[in-house]
């Protein structure tokens, strides 16, 4: 194995072990692999054909709502998440994501697996702006529930946050990938 895919690894790793969990989503798990194996810089927003991004679905403790921030640069209402900025383990740039959008702390993981197994991934378009070409956000997405009693804090990435009923998200967005995450979390939180 050449040197500069051992940071890469794991999370190659990872993207078969979600595959085996999800045998219909190979198409997006073999594109996601393909880009993560022709770019070293993946895990850099300077890879300017796209990059790994981690996204958090975040529940309320007792499961009835969501938490949607309404995306500012993107104007539409999606889940927390960004940029890994380098950080190469995508639960760890999940989590720092939905910490720094949300201004809660205290998450619990639902997979219970070392590393978590992700909820979803998805590779999306990002639109070009300024300098920046349009690229691809290749976006591996956990499901955290939230402690309770905790305040959440709009940054400044967001035009809004709020908690949406877990029934109600399609009365926000209509976009697939959104109502996928919705689909999965509550299947998840579900089953026994």
């Amino acid at each position: 194995m050449r040197r500069s895919v051992v940071h890469r690894r794991p999370l190659l790793d990872l993207l078969d072990r979600y595959a085996s969990l999800h045998p219909g989503e190979d198409e997006t798990v073999q594109r996601m692999q393909a880009f993560i194996r022709a770019h070293a810089d993946c895990f850099a927003r300077t890879c300017l054909a796209g990059h790994v991004t981690g996204s958090a679905w975040v529940v309320s403790a007792d499961h009835r709502s969501v938490l949607l921030t309404h995306h500012a640069r993107l104007g539409r209402w999606l889940q927390l998440g960004g940029h890994a900025d380098g950080e190469t383990d995508p639960f760890e740039a999940a989590l720092r994501e939905a910490r720094e959008e949300s201004g809660m702390e205290d998450f619990r993981e639902v997979s219970g697996d070392v590393p978590p197994v992700p909820l979803d991934v998805d590779v999306h378009p990002i639109p070009a702006r300024g300098a920046e070409p349009e690229h691809f956000h290749f976006d591996v997405r956990y499901l955290l529930i939230a402690a309770p009693g905790q305040r959440i804090v709009r940054s400044d990435e967001s035009n809004d946050l709020r908690w949406v009923p877990a029934d109600r998200v399609e009365e926000l967005s209509d976009e697939e990938s959104l109502l996928r995450l919705a689909r999965k979390a509550r299947a998840l939180l579900r089953s026994p």
